[in-house]
């Protein structure tokens, strides 16, 4: 078995690739990185088949044809770094939202007993730098209300900075996944709570990209108000076939 690999999903990054990955490789803890680009126009592919030359064994990349949404995206990473036998999975956004030195504390949360670790915005009351109060209240109030519709003990049900233990992907229904935006880790979370794994949210400072675009839509938030709804409903009355 393999040790780490962080999947980071790309889509337009030209900007911040090259750092973050290099930032990453010279971690004092050994990762592996496996980039998910979705036909970035700009050339984010390209700039990571050339640095693959220089990383050959620690870095890989899934090429796909456009912009096929977060979740998908997530999904095609675990299956690869399952069938390449990694123990410990990562999330990870590409612009520097995420912290990289944070995916050492996400490994010690696991290594001390956890099934999944999640970067908490909000453990410890709001760890936000660069958002404007409109989008805080929407994502502290979005954790809030997952939280209240799915009884998960979770400060920060939307969180998007993960490690999974292996067995956690291996036993959710990857082609079952049905959010495929950002809603995708709320479904995730609330699919490992349902299988009664063990999950450890770890304190970390979120802040706001400084280079590229955000993917935030008003189509993303319409999927997690609705479909959390939804999801419990068939949690409730088919948690059979809902977890199969």
């Amino acid at each position: 078995m393999k040790e780490n690999i962080v999947i980071i999903p790309t889509y337009n990054e030209k900007e911040n690739i090259e750092s973050i990955i290099r930032y990453v490789f010279n971690l004092e803890e050994y990762f592996n990185i496996l980039i998910v680009d979705d036909g970035s126009p700009d050339g984010t592919g390209d700039i990571v088949k050339s640095l693959m030359q220089e990383y050959s064994e620690r870095l890989f990349i899934i090429e796909r044809s456009g912009k096929l949404g977060l979740g998908t995206a997530y999904i095609s990473g675990f299956k690869w770094c399952l069938k390449n036998d990694y123990t410990y999975i990562y999330e990870m956004d590409a612009d520097f939202s995420h912290n990289p030195d944070d995916l050492i504390n996400l490994h010690k949360a696991c290594l001390k007993g956890a099934d999944m670790s999640v970067g908490s915005r909000y453990k410890t009351g709001v760890n936000v730098v660069n958002w404007p109060l409109s989008r805080i209240l929407l994502s502290y109030g979005a954790s809030k209300y997952v939280r209240f519709i799915t009884r998960m003990k979770l400060t920060d049900t939307t969180a998007g900075f993960v490690c999974y233990h292996r067995k956690v992907l291996e036993t959710i229904n990857l082609d079952k996944i049905k959010m495929i935006g950002y809603a995708f880790q709320i479904e995730m979370k609330f699919k490992a709570w349902l299988h009664n794994f063990k999950i450890a949210e770890v304190n970390i400072v979120f802040t706001d990209r400084q280079k590229g675009k955000s993917k935030m839509s008003g189509g993303i938030v319409g999927e997690a108000i609705f479909g959390v709804i939804k999801m419990k409903l068939q949690s409730i009355f088919n948690k059979k076939k809902f977890l199969s």
